[in-house]
């Protein structure tokens, strides 16, 4: 095919040519073009389209192609007529970038569009000294490099590259970018040329940052919890500021712990800083420690319970370069009476660095505060976490803080381990060496755990219209809100209920549940008429609907009538993730010597909701030991197998 393109445009044919070629574009991926070919001859004329791999495009046989730019693609256009005569237009690129748009017109009409600029810079004598812009533009916009004010010569391109760079390199470099349409210029940015004994250390930064907080508080078969919702609420916000995309999640099961886990893994790499959050109940034994899932059975086993060990050795495998695990829960032995195992724990390796709430066999404890139920380690941890100061040290300011608090005197005790070998700071910067397929997935994932759905309108018969609007507490849990926005003519005393279905659980709205922290949380507009709170969104495996309903008196009749409309949102916010999907591994087999009278304690057992009262409670699961009576009901003691057998 390719010989015969170029064969066909070295013959003059007279009765058929191109009077205009198509042009080359670069525009944002995803954007709409049209490529374009003019030609003259006998007859009819027949138009195809193909692309570099010699395959025809789909419905391109007309003179006029529009196509959505998934990607970067060489495109070209025969044309034909009845007389066996052909010609080929030039080839043309479109260039399809995945960067920045924001800034981008929804008016745009092709002139160049600056979506990265070039950056100042300090080289090392003798190392590579690279600069680099892209823009949007139809045509494709030419580059021109200048330093000093003078044009470079054959740097023409969206990069400038000096390999071996000198003191005659340093100065002021700026890029003018332009097609037919505009021209347009980069700000200018300075270039230092410095010896290497003269070059500053460099200050620490991330490629990016990730965190997951999981808060469990409604348990099936243990004591519930209060504070889990605010301390993940107001972590989140404070790691959000700090430059982490957060995924925030409450009340999950073991496998959609494991599942969320998964996802939070996948988006680790080198130079990436990783952060895993838990509060909730917990133990430790034999150097490992435990956190509970909200279905874990009384008595529980490690099979019911996520290894924290685990997480950790597969964050590290990233190679990331900081990887922070803070554990808001208790580390208290189940059973007292059980002699420790003698397996070694886990050590942490790399830039590594874990926060727990308290010492080896002892608990942590929730309390309220100011109206509002607060975990005491949190509360410190949320006091101090916007510091720029390396991450350890912030940690001992909350053990400080922590230690002086009077209700947990001689109770609780924070305990750091770590294994930095750098200064780095959560505050650090986020810096990247330009748009990569790693950063393209954590976007794409972050984006899908916390997007919105968008507002909508709806009109009723009776002339009324309501707008349904969305906002997210957490990432399995979202708000709706719906407005009256314009009255029928007919219509007085105008009321909305929001309902869901398939119907979501909230689970706000049980025991315990202050009225001073649904205030904090859940505070609405003044113009709402109605809310809905949706929760465990991770749970969703249809699309979730919105049902409207209506209720209004008609000025005329008097009577009150309702109407109903509904409004598809899809699957919102982390349902998107499908979590509830994640492979189940073959469970371990059961230890013999369970009896049957310990089985039914597990099948009988029931919930104890907590109270608020006076003093801390403790985050310690209700103890196995307690309710076992034989040894196939206790926690399983955990080894090394188990560790280097675990996969996600």
């Amino acid at each position: 095919m390719t010989g015969s393109r170029t064969k066909s445009r070295r013959i003059m044919i007279s009765e058929l040519f191109i009077v205009r070629h198509p042009f080359s574009v670069c525009v944002p991926a995803d954007h709409t073009v049209t490529l374009r070919v003019r030609a003259e001859g006998k007859g009819i004329l027949h138009y195809q389209w193909f692309t570099e791999d010699d395959e025809e495009v789909f419905a391109g046989n007309t003179e006029d192609l529009t196509i959505q730019a998934k990607k970067s693609q060489l495109y070209i256009c025969r044309v034909s007529d009845n007389f066996c005569n052909c010609v080929f237009s030039d080839w043309v690129k479109v260039k399809a970038l995945d960067i920045d748009k924001s800034g981008l017109s929804i008016h745009w009409q092709g002139e160049p569009h600056i979506a990265e600029s070039p950056k100042p810079q300090t080289v090392r004598q003798g190392k590579k000294l690279t600069l680099h812009c892209a823009a949007f533009g139809i045509p494709t916009p030419h580059y021109q490099w200048y330093r000093n004010g003078q044009p470079l010569q054959d740097k023409t391109t969206g990069t400038l590259q000096i390999d071996n760079a000198t003191a005659e390199h340093e100065g002021s470099y700026l890029c003018c970018i332009s097609n037919i349409l505009q021209e347009t210029w980069t700000e200018p940015v300075d270039v230092g040329i410095v010896q290497t004994d003269l070059l500053p250390t460099p200050a620490t930064t991330a490629t990016d940052k990730v965190a997951l907080l999981i808060g469990n508080l409604n348990y099936s078969h243990h004591p519930a919890l209060m504070a889990p919702i605010m301390d993940v609420h107001q972590l989140a916000n404070l790691l959000q500021q700090l430059g982490f995309r957060v995924v925030s999640l409450l009340d999950l099961t073991r496998e959609e712990m494991l599942a969320a886990i998964e996802k939070f893994i996948q988006l680790l790499d080198r130079g990436v800083y990783g952060l895993f959050y838990y509060a909730g109940h917990g133990y430790e034994h034999a150097g490992r420690n435990y956190l509970v899932a909200v279905d874990a059975p009384q008595p529980y086993r490690p099979e019911n319970c996520v290894c924290v060990q685990r997480v950790m050795r597969s964050m590290q495998e990233k190679q990331t370069a900081l990887s922070v695990m803070l554990l808001d829960t208790c580390r208290k032995w189940y059973n007292q009476d059980c002699i420790p195992s003698g397996i070694m724990p886990l050590g942490p390796t790399g830039n590594t660095v874990y926060g727990y709430a308290t010492c080896e066999d002892a608990e942590a404890f929730e309390v309220q505060d100011g109206g509002k139920s607060t975990g005491i380690f949190t509360k410190y941890l949320n006091a101090h976490i916007l510091q720029t100061e390396k991450v350890t040290h912030v940690l001992e300011r909350v053990s400080e803080d922590l230690g002086r608090d009077p209700l947990v005197t001689g109770k609780q005790q924070v305990e750091i381990k770590h294994t930095l070998k750098e200064p780095r700071s959560l505050a650090d910067p986020v810096q990247t060496a330009g748009h990569t397929r790693e950063l393209h997935l954590r976007d794409a994932c972050w984006r899908q755990a916390n997007k919105l759905p968008r507002k909508k309108r709806r009109m009723f018969v009776c002339g009324v219209e309501v707008e349904v609007s969305f906002s997210a507490l957490f990432s399995n849990v979202l708000m709706a809100f719906a407005t009256v926005k314009t009255k029928g003519p007919r219509t007085q005393d105008c009321t909305v209920t929001l309902s869901s279905i398939p119907p979501m659980e909230d689970i706000f709205s049980g025991p315990g549940r202050s009225e001073e922290m649904d205030s904090l949380l859940f505070t609405k507009s003044e113009n709402t008429d109605s809310t809905l709170r949706l929760c465990a969104l991770q749970k969703l495996t249809e699309s979730l609907v919105i049902k409207v309903d209506l209720h209004y008196t008609d000025r005329d009749s008097k009577l009150r009538l309702t109407e109903s409309q509904q409004v598809d949102i899809g699957k919102p916010l982390v349902a998107s993730c499908k979590l509830h999907r994640r492979n189940h591994t073959t469970p371990a087999k059961k230890k013999e010597g369970a009896s049957a009278q310990s089985m039914g304690n597990i099948t009988s057992s029931k919930p104890r909701l907590h109270q608020t009262q006076a003093g801390p409670f403790t985050r310690k699961a209700e103890c196995a030991a307690k309710v076992a009576v034989t040894r196939g009901n206790e926690p399983e003691e955990n080894d090394e197998n188990e560790l280097q057998d675990f996969t996600f």
